[in-house]
């Protein structure tokens, strides 16, 4: 269950998280923003994004709205069919940690979301371990999110309601207005 698109809950790195079956509907149908770095993947092909990032994205994008989902879009997902090796590389562009931490803390957002199969490229999986052992849930192996809008659109996500599961594949799809 944790490979293509799929979940992971708080359970999946906390045994006392919440599993798949305690995630509220309110957090699963909530707005959505993606938050562009492939312009800094030229320079840093593992860029891992940064709260002067955020602060940028909002500056042209207006704040980040509370309880919303963010998916960091970085086109990994176009490596998934044409070249796997390269979709597996180890370390990939990710988050950081003090940039999760921010978004959660600072802007009141429900989940995150990405390309890659691993939230981050660090040794100890610094920013997954954070997310998911502070109670928050993300949806991993993303596609598309170049045909979203930064802002605007709203996220739904989908996945059994697996009583006591701890990850699972997902469905995740954009409304756009």
């Amino acid at each position: 269950g944790q490979y293509g698109t799929h979940v992971d809950p708080p359970a999946h790195f906390d045994e006392q998280g919440r599993t798949l079956d305690e995630i509220p509907l309110e957090e699963m149908l909530v707005p959505l923003i993606v938050i562009d770095i492939t312009p800094l993947l030229a320079a840093e092909p593992n860029h891992a994004l940064t709260v002067a990032d955020i602060v940028a994205w909002e500056k042209q994008h207006g704040p980040v709205p509370r309880g919303a989902f963010a998916a960091l879009r970085t086109d990994m997902a176009k490596d998934f069919e044409r070249n796997q090796a390269r979709f597996k590389r180890a370390p990939f562009p990710g988050w950081s940690l003090d940039a999760v931490r921010f978004l959660f803390e600072q802007r009141g957002i429900v989940a995150i979301g990405h390309e890659s199969l691993d939230t981050d490229a660090s040794a100890d999986f610094a920013a997954e371990a954070w997310v998911l052992k502070h109670g928050h849930w993300q949806i991993e192996a993303m596609a598309n999110l170049d045909q979203v809008p930064p802002t605007g659109a709203l996220i739904a996500v989908t996945w059994p309601k697996v009583k006591k599961g701890f990850g699972f594949p997902a469905r995740a799809y954009a409304i756009l207005p």
